[in-house]
């Protein structure tokens, strides 16, 4: 496939948004094999749970992945990595295809803060929803050191606090398919809000725009995607103003861990 046409324009870096990346059909078989999995596979966080799948397989504390076999579903029927490899996004990446892949189950109201893949992958992510939508998020660090905050920024693991207004908003529909690369990796945090529904609205700002703006975020953040958005009724709340209401979705994180380890280390 061709990822340039899905290219979004006049962001701050290269973020490609391509909807209806999976069928139908592949969807609803994948989260056939995802509602079939055993339980002991989940494992639980406090706001959310996740799976670790393939060829992927956990990562040491110096970054080194364990690797573990895909399951057959993401490399025969459907073929998701060689899709995934086939739109160019990880040519230049050391594996050049995804080898890791976490499976996050979000309810409606949960969601993740605002945070950083980190750099054990190479700087870019894929990532495939399935099953209900989500609003996607990216925020960057603010600036200046040593001052009060007075002005609701998010707080940061690392001791650095967020500017709670994203740079970036885009909205991702079931079986789509978001490739973050470049800065928005490497220097930006993305996260999604903890809510049960998301709603638009038309500000002053945006009504030369034709499109809404997010209800709950200070600066009313506009949809970035919204003239790639295929759902006419999706898109006719994002531009008008309205209500989705979030569903169970299934999210699928594809990145290229740098470092694999030789399984012969493990045999002896």
């Amino acid at each position: 496939m061709t990822i340039s046409q899905w290219q979004l324009q006049g962001v701050p870096a290269t973020v490609y948004y391509v909807p209806d990346f999976v069928s139908e059909q592949e969807e609803e078989f994948m989260i056939r094999k995802i509602l079939g999995s055993p339980r002991s596979s989940w494992k639980q966080l406090s706001n959310r749970r996740l799976q670790i799948w393939g060829q992927c397989g956990d990562l040491t504390p110096s970054n080194l992945l364990l690797p573990k076999k895909m399951p057959p579903f993401l490399t025969e029927c459907p073929d998701i990595i060689n899709r995934l490899r086939n739109t160019g996004v990880f040519e230049e990446s050391p594996h050049g295809q995804p080898n890791h892949i976490l499976l996050n189950e979000y309810e409606p109201g949960q969601g993740i803060m605002p945070h950083e893949d980190g750099s054990a992958y190479y700087p870019v992510v894929a990532t495939i929803s399935l099953a209900s939508h989500a609003v996607f998020h990216y925020y960057r660090y603010q600036s200046g050191h040593g001052t009060t905050d007075h002005s609701g920024a998010i707080s940061a693991s690392r001791g650095r606090s967020i500017d709670p207004n994203p740079v970036l908003s885009v909205l991702l529909e079931p079986r789509s398919l978001i490739v973050t690369t470049s800065s928005l990796y490497t220097s930006h945090l993305h996260g999604i809000e903890e809510l049960e529904e998301d709603s638009f609205t038309i500000s002053s700002q945006d009504f030369t725009q034709g499109q809404a703006a997010v209800v709950g975020s200070p600066l009313l953040p506009r949809i970035a995607n919204v003239d790639l958005l295929q759902s006419a009724s999706v898109r006719r709340v994002v531009e008008e103003g309205g209500t989705l209401r979030r569903g169970t979705r299934y999210s699928l994180t594809c990145r290229d861990v740098e470092k694999v380890a030789n399984v012969r280390m493990f045999a002896m």
